[in-house]
């Protein structure tokens, strides 16, 4: 899943390098938070949260199909 968040966030952003993931766990849940360069945030965001709700979405969805404990993304702002 880590993977799958930094593919497509590489992607969105201008300097992909910046891109970090880091997988907190729990007993029932997996947070994977995202960090990127402060000039980024907003292409993560998107207007009115679209682009960052979208992630989420996918990152539930992928994470359902394998089978995997409930999974979130936190935005975290450097």
């Amino acid at each position: 899943m880590k993977e799958f968040v930094e593919s497509i966030v590489k992607r969105l952003v201008d300097n992909p390098d910046a891109v970090e993931v880091t997988k907190v766990e729990s007993e029932n849940n997996t947070i994977y938070e995202l960090r990127v360069a402060q000039e980024d945030l907003g292409k993560v965001i998107g207007k009115h949260g679209r682009t960052a709700q979208a992630l989420r979405t996918l990152l539930t969805a992928v994470s359902a199909k394998a089978g995997n404990t409930r999974s979130t993304l936190d935005i975290i702002d450097r």
